[in-house]
């Protein structure tokens, strides 16, 4: 890192004290915190926008939290706390016009279930988020005998009235981001890549998979224009059958409304005692050791509890059979990282049904962290007032930890740790 205040920079020599000039790391920690819950909220916002939805107030706020996280602009922690939080806050803000985006022009989701795997014939495989792209390109394979297939955090498009009524959007196949390596590479068609979450394409596959909108990749050819996706489709049509993969079905399309619907049989059931605590697995995966804490937690959550899931975190458990209770499902996917916002809802909701506070509620959050938009979703959890939240595997590096120690010490957050230990902790026994 080069300082721009000190002389070092001039001599081209790595600036020793981290670039901040005396400033310590703590404060420097923050602005790093800030940048990147900044990429995440930016992310969210040209999605609304794409769909028709701006917010004066949130582009403000970009260019004045952008402005904080200069060098030489704020050594104050305090003041950089407050920034986070509202930033925090306008992230919930950001995704709740996401949401309406998505909602007012796909249809209202409702759960439903997504077969995994392949069938016969051309297949266009579509991962990333943006969920226009998806539709411009059913839109232009209607009646041409070519399947779409959604992949990563794509597979909650399959819940949208607007989308699954394309009847050659078979299903979802694949997982998460980091395994996108071997299943590209095993999937045969062409690829659309329609927002981040890409990894550099080896040979195997480089010929074939296509970047649009704001992601590019070496090596991945680009298609500005969603409204032409004819290269990709007469590459999908030159390639013809790419085989069949059979796998078991997945639930996805859990929105708070629908979740909300169902809220009068769960309160009864809590108050019955057949649903006893209500855990929010979920998060950004990776590949990193540690991981497989989510399944074994997932696993491990007793009969007599619900289970919501987001992002693609949800890969870890969300093929395994749960099963119900009193026709509830147990597993509840509510889309992609973005609908946080629906898990947020349905939590306050739940809790003025019950007339306490959010943090009364028997619920609880185990978060798996990764990238940018995992950070600006833990700024609106903490300007929340959400406490008592695990996060994990590791914690992140650019939090120092005299930060981590204000956010256990304020809001009660730990570090995950044993599956079983932690399980009987947020139970109570």
């Amino acid at each position: 890192m080069y300082c721009n205040q000190c002389q070092q920079t001039a001599k081209g020599i790595a600036c020793t004290t981290r670039g901040v000039c005396g400033k310590d790391e703590d404060v420097s920690s923050l602005q790093e915190t800030l940048l990147y819950g900044l990429k995440g909220i930016a992310a969210y916002a040209y999605h609304a926008r794409e769909l028709g939805k701006t917010d004066e107030e949130v582009s403000a706020f970009i260019e004045e939290a952008l402005f904080k996280t200069l060098t030489n602009v704020d050594f104050s922690t305090q003041d950089l706390w407050n920034t986070l939080l509202k930033a925090g806050m306008i992230n919930l803000k950001t995704m709740q016009m996401l949401d309406a985006g998505n909602t007012e022009h796909f249809g209202l989701p409702s759960p439903t279930k997504v077969k995994t795997g392949k069938v016969r014939g051309p297949g266009i495989l579509v991962t990333g988020h943006d969920l226009l792209d998806l539709e411009a390109l059913l839109k232009q394979t209607e009646g041409r005998g070519i399947n779409v297939y959604t992949h990563g955090e794509m597979l909650p498009a399959n819940a949208y009235p607007k989308l699954n009524k394309y009847k050659h959007l078979i299903g979802n196949y694949g997982g998460a981001w980091q395994k996108q390596k071997k299943e590209f590479d095993e999937f045969k068609g062409p690829i659309l890549v329609t927002t981040n979450c890409i990894m550099i394409p080896p040979e195997s596959y480089k010929d074939r998979i296509f970047t649009t909108s704001v992601v590019a990749a070496p090596g991945a050819k680009h298609i500005a224009d969603r409204n032409d996706f004819s290269e990709i489709i007469k590459l999908a049509e030159k390639i013809g059958d790419i085989g069949e993969k059979g796998g078991p079905d997945v639930l996805t399309g859990a929105h708070h409304k629908a979740v909300l619907s169902l809220a009068p049989k769960v309160i009864e059931a809590v108050k019955a005692g057949k649903i006893k605590h209500i855990f929010l697995i979920g998060g950004c995966d990776g590949a990193t050791p540690g991981r497989d804490y989510y399944t074994t937690l997932a696993e491990s959550v007793p009969k007599d509890c619900l289970i919501l899931t987001l992002a693609c975190g949800k890969y870890r458990f969300n093929e395994k059979d749960f099963g119900d209770i009193d026709g509830i499902p147990r597993l509840l996917d509510m889309g992609q990282c973005n609908d946080a916002y629906s898990a947020i809802i349905v939590a306050v909701e739940l809790a003025k049904a019950f007339n306490v506070e959010v943090n009364q509620l028997p619920l609880s959050i185990v978060l798996s962290w990764f990238e940018q938009k995992a950070v600006a979703i833990v700024l609106t959890l903490l300007a929340l007032g959400i406490k008592n939240v695990k996060v994990g595997p590791t914690l992140p590096a650019f939090i120092t930890p005299n930060n981590w120690k204000v956010i256990q010490d304020n809001y009660g957050w730990k570090a995950v740790g044993e599956p079983a230990v932690d399980l009987k902790e947020m139970l109570g026994q």
